[in-house]
């Protein structure tokens, strides 16, 4: 996902504040010493013209950019079936309460995500790069991945098989399209039949969650979520570098409004307005 996620927020925050200032100053004090000055006619600066003019327009942008809904453009082939390399989604940004932008403290609202959300999030290794996962595990979970497939508080999330999603002629690129029952949540994901399957805290895990493991199972601590790629053999998420903290949300993704098919240099007219599940 994004890198400039932050940089952009406290850039729209600023600009808020400096041409909200210039309006506030202009409509209490400066205009009324104008039109006395020189007898009605109102012709302002350029400083006080450029605040009057895109104040209103900066301010509308910030409102909605944090807590209705931000677009973000998927970079990579983490979430397949599901989302794909070049779609564009907007994510709802008030679901798990509303921030504000540039410290990113919830000032209202206190929920959270469920299991099956798609979520964007700002990565606990690095908060300036957003990252989009689904949400397999929340706060008091008990979870064990084996086998390639994911158990929740002792009941297997149901895998139905459902043909091969993508191969090239050679067995090595195979991968299969399965079902998910993840707690009454039905979506797709994939599984590669040539790769081992990563646990939870082993060796595929790189220690990450080794604090909270105990035999090759984990249970998730207040305020601590576990998300995973749809393309379970094909995503580096919180097997490898462990869980999202609540502070990190950024929101639920809910819908693709574009998808850019980079090969053909053209837009996905299928996949334009597709809720994400």
């Amino acid at each position: 996902m994004s890198d400039v996620h932050f940089d952009f927020a406290v850039l729209l925050t600023v600009l808020t504040f400096v041409t909200g200032l210039g309006w506030l100053i202009d409509k209490l004090w400066l205009a009324g010493r104008r039109r006395a000055l020189i007898g009605g006619d109102d012709k302002p600066g350029w400083i006080i013209d450029f605040c009057r003019s895109f104040f209103p327009v900066i301010f509308a942008v910030l409102v909605l950019r944090s807590f209705v809904a931000e677009p973000f453009r998927i970079p990579s082939e983490s979430m397949l079936p599901t989302l794909i390399k070049g779609d564009f989604i907007l994510v709802n940004k008030f679901t798990y309460g509303l921030r504000d932008p540039v410290f990113h403290y919830r000032f209202f609202g206190d929920g959270g995500p469920k299991r099956g959300d798609v979520v964007v999030f700002r990565w606990p290794r690095d908060p300036s790069t957003d990252f989009i996962k689904r949400i397999v595990g929340v706060p008091g979970d008990h979870l064990v991945y084996k086998d390639k497939t994911l158990y929740v508080n002792g009941e297997v999330a149901k895998l139905d098989a459902d043909g091969v999603y993508a191969a090239s002629g050679s067995s090595s690129d195979v991968r299969y399209r399965l079902l998910e029952n993840l707690g009454g949540v039905e979506h797709h994901i994939l599984t590669d039949p040539n790769r081992p399957s990563d646990g939870l805290c082993g060796p595929g895990s790189s220690g990450a969650n080794e604090a909270l493991c105990s035999g090759g199972e984990l249970v998730l601590p207040p305020g601590q979520y576990f998300g995973m790629g749809d393309n379970r053999d094909g995503s580096f998420d919180s097997r490898g570098w462990g869980t999202i903290p609540e502070k990190n949300l950024v929101g639920r993704a809910f819908f693709i409004w574009m998808s850019w098919d980079a090969q053909s240099k053209r837009p996905f007219f299928s996949r334009i307005g597709t809720p994400i599940h």
